[in-house]
């Protein structure tokens, strides 16, 4: 029977990145993936899942050598990022306060993972069963993979990276702690009459913050923008939302987001539910876990695969020239990621909660509170290097 010494389960973004950084080791690895990345074309019409990529995930990207085949697809860089709930309240970050170009990209997910995909299947030492999923584990001294397909495999290490419903986690018995946030998050696509692509803002709202994410202009689009709109707010509001036509849904957007947006088209739409979810360990019986197997969060600041990358940049420096992937590399992994994952989601829960009311003397606070913010000087930026992953 076959063996590697690293079986990723998932090829996602995380998957790929982890699978490339180890296969860059030396070491042979697997890809348990079920669906490739659609092939890009430039007049393809934006996903409506994005993320807001760190120069941080940009520098493990780089060192993967994937991003170099993103960044000539589709990203947007920004400069600019401002907070609030009442207009004169304002919390403001630039690039030009830590010296940057940019404070990030925003990046459709596929484009990334995509980049990730052109650069794996260029090694040797990476085998990839795709379409095909994880069906069993069969545990001993060295762990027996059993996929849907029924090809079969030892690996000694099993890295999941399959999601925030990992069938490894399932599989090695590993619990989670999660709950849910009663909100569903609604992601939809416009066309922008503004040109405001160096910025993305989000206000707070008693029912929940509204949010602007730029992205890359169509080739075909002489003037103005897209962006993308994120919309948090109750399960039944949400859905009434989704029930509406684009017109609908247009005059709906200009009520409810700041002025700041301008005029608007609606390309697309889709939501999803917003629950918190932490494994109660990242390893157990010589699996492992990254990314949103192990943590998902409030997708407030759009941290959440920033934090998959650290994670894989992190596994990758334990288990530099180490020739057994252990249980000891493991528990350091755990203990260097795992604090800071929790303190990035008490964080954004912190946020998410303090601004989730009416209450008048609160809402005094938080207001007094932002625009001190914006004068904080050296905290200021102190919170805003550590926020994309520089400190």
């Amino acid at each position: 029977m076959t063996k590697f010494d690293v079986a990723v389960i998932g090829g996602g973004m995380v998957g790929a990145a982890t699978a490339i950084g180890f296969a860059l080791q030396g070491r042979n690895v697997v890809v348990v993936e079920g669906s490739a990345p659609q092939a890009f074309s430039p007049q393809q019409e934006m996903d409506i899942r994005v993320s807001a990529i760190s120069e941080h995930s940009v520098a493990v990207l780089n060192r993967l050598g994937a991003w170099s085949a993103i960044e000539r697809m589709r990203v947007c860089p920004y400069r600019r990022l401002e907070t609030w709930e009442h207009p004169e309240c304002r919390t403001r970050f630039h690039s030009d306060a830590l010296q940057m170009e940019q404070l990030g990209y925003i990046v459709e997910n596929r484009l990334i993972q995509l980049g990730l995909w052109q650069q794996l299947v260029q090694f040797e030492n990476i085998e990839l069963y795709c379409p095909d999923r994880l069906e069993n584990i069969e545990f001993g001294d060295v762990n027996r993979v059993v996929l849907a397909s029924g090809e079969c495999f030892e690996a000694s290490l099993i890295v999941g990276a399959d999601g925030a419903n990992s069938k490894v986690r399932q599989l090695a018995g590993i619990g989670i702690t999660a709950w849910d946030y009663r909100q569903h998050c609604m992601l939809i696509n416009v066309q922008t009459e503004l040109a405001q692509q160096d910025i993305t803002w989000q206000q707070f709202t008693s029912t929940g913050p509204r949010s602007f994410l730029p992205l890359a202009s169509l080739p075909s689009q002489s003037e103005g923008g897209q962006g993308s709109l994120v919309w948090y707010d109750s399960p039944k509001r949400i859905r009434q939302l989704c029930a509406m036509n684009n017109d609908q849904l247009r005059e709906e957007i200009l009520v409810h987001f700041p002025s700041e947006l301008g005029e608007i088209k609606v390309l697309q739409f889709g939501s999803f539910p917003l629950t918190r979810r932490h494994a109660q360990t990242y390893f157990k019986r010589q699996c492992v876990l990254v990314g949103d197997s192990a943590h998902t969060i409030n997708p407030l600041a759009g941290q959440g695969v920033n934090l998959g990358f650290r994670d894989v940049e992190v596994l990758l420096e334990v288990s530099a020239g180490v020739s057994s992937l252990n249980e000891s590399i493991l528990r350091w992994y755990e203990h260097k990621r795992r604090p800071d994952n929790l303190v990035m989601q008490s964080g954004m829960d912190f946020f998410y909660k303090g601004f989730s009311n009416e209450i008048a003397p609160l809402k005094l606070v938080r207001n007094a509170a932002l625009k001190l913010a914006d004068n904080a000087g050296p905290l200021k930026t102190r919170v805003l290097k550590y926020a994309l992953g520089l400190n």
